[in-house]
């Protein structure tokens, strides 16, 4: 069998669910709140939507990173993990002058000693003109 036989019959093994709660905010494009393979769990970016009534907190940060963490978190549940299972996230900043507020709020929901890996990015627009979008990778753990 070639190498790329052997790829075919291994991506043909892997299971991909779609995961999907009405307590995070619809996706607002073509794409699904997390996708799982096998034991990995990926989670869309997540603003500061609120689920239902798909309106933005806004005008506080620190709220604001409080309901993305909130949309993660019922993902998370759907998936059956919480934040001790995010093995990495990607923090999206509009302006990083607001890093400590969103650093503080954000730390609230891990173990300093387990927290994931992470990188934090500022940039020049995000959608629905938001101040910040954090996406997660969480993983099953034995």
């Amino acid at each position: 069998m070639t190498k790329e036989g052997n790829l075919t019959e291994i991506l043909n093994r892997m299971k991909k669910e779609i995961i999907y709660t009405k307590n995070a905010p619809e996706p607002i494009g073509p794409y699904n709140q997390a996708v799982k393979i096998e034991k990995t769990l990926y989670i869309s970016g997540q603003i500061p939507l609120v689920p239902g009534k798909m309106v933005l907190v806004s005008n506080d940060i620190e709220k604001e990173t409080i309901q993305v963490m909130k949309n993660l978190e019922a993902i998370l549940l759907e998936a059956n993990m919480t934040f001790d299972n995010v093995i990495k996230t990607t923090i999206f900043l509009s302006d990083m002058r607001n890093f400590d507020k969103i650093n503080k709020v954000y730390g609230r929901y891990f173990n300093s000693q387990q927290a994931p890996a992470r990188e934090t990015v500022e940039v020049s627009n995000l959608p629905k003109y938001v101040r910040l979008e954090i996406s997660v990778i969480a993983c099953e753990i034995d």
